[in-house]
């Protein structure tokens, strides 16, 4: 039985556990089945322009009871990657509140100016002005060094695919010649680390479960991990041929986790 030799659960969200609005069907009961049967999990997601707590909110609302420790958000993996390495620094950041919010909570001093931040940190930025472009601009043009949370090019929403960080990094990039120094979120080491550290667990004993074959399958296949495939977001039935690593299974969604893993 696979469940037998599985003890921890990596889930991504976007395309896995929701779709824009609205949560994939199944998903909380198949999240349910997992703690019942004491097994640990952690939502792991490239998601940057959110907090925690708002993804714990978020995650109530559709059913599922999550505690912080079990969400890692690339927001949070760049606040510890600062912290370990530039505790001082101050930031700017280009993205959505819950960014902000996500480095606060870690302890990352938000410069008073964007002429004054050491780095500059790149995110999704869904409510984008001119005003926080320029700023992010300038920021850059008097010496931020820039960080990313991820640089994918679009996201699972409710009405189709939607532009991601990418388009943000392109604008910054593109207009001061600079080049962003970090990528933190999937498929990178930094976050399957922070991932295993939540879990406590060895990569062999964990099963990456995602709709990306690049971010989540790349991930769990570069860490020792068994993976699992959802075609509930990004990635759907007939592109096989163009899949850069191969997921030990494929699921319609994460609503077949019960049958398949045997529980």
């Amino acid at each position: 039985m696979i469940a037998a030799a599985l003890d921890g659960f990596v889930i991504d969200l976007d395309g896995t556990v929701f779709r824009g609005d609205r949560v994939i069907e199944g998903a909380p009961e198949a999240i349910a089945t997992l703690r019942q049967a004491g097994k640990r999990f952690v939502f792991l997601s490239n998601r940057g322009n959110i907090s925690r707590a708002m993804c714990r909110a978020r995650l109530s609302r559709y059913g599922i009871e999550a505690a912080e420790e079990e969400i890692v958000l690339s927001s949070t993996v760049t606040a510890r990657y600062l912290l370990d390495r530039e505790p001082d620094s101050r930031v700017w950041t280009l993205g959505d509140d819950g960014l902000r919010e996500e480095l606060a909570s870690c302890g990352i001093m938000h410069a008073e100016r964007p002429e004054a931040a050491d780095w500059l940190v790149i995110t999704l930025h869904e409510t984008l002005t001119y005003r926080d472009l320029n700023e992010a601009f300038r920021a850059v043009r008097h010496g931020a060094r820039i960080i990313a949370t991820n640089e994918d090019r679009s996201f699972p929403g409710a009405e189709g695919d939607q532009i991601d960080v990418a388009g943000m990094i392109g604008a910054i990039t593109a207009s001061t010649g600079a080049k962003v120094e970090v990528v933190v979120g999937k498929p990178s080491a930094y976050m399957a680390e922070a991932a295993l550290s939540a879990l406590g667990l060895p990569a062999d004993r964990c099963l990456m479960i995602g709709d990306s074959i690049e971010s989540d399958i790349g991930l769990g296949k570069r860490s020792g991990m068994k993976t699992a495939l959802v075609l509930s977001g990004s990635t759907v039935e007939g592109t096989d041929e163009s899949w850069t690593a191969r997921p030990d299974w494929v699921w319609s969604s994460i609503a077949e986790l019960v049958r398949i893993v045997g529980f």
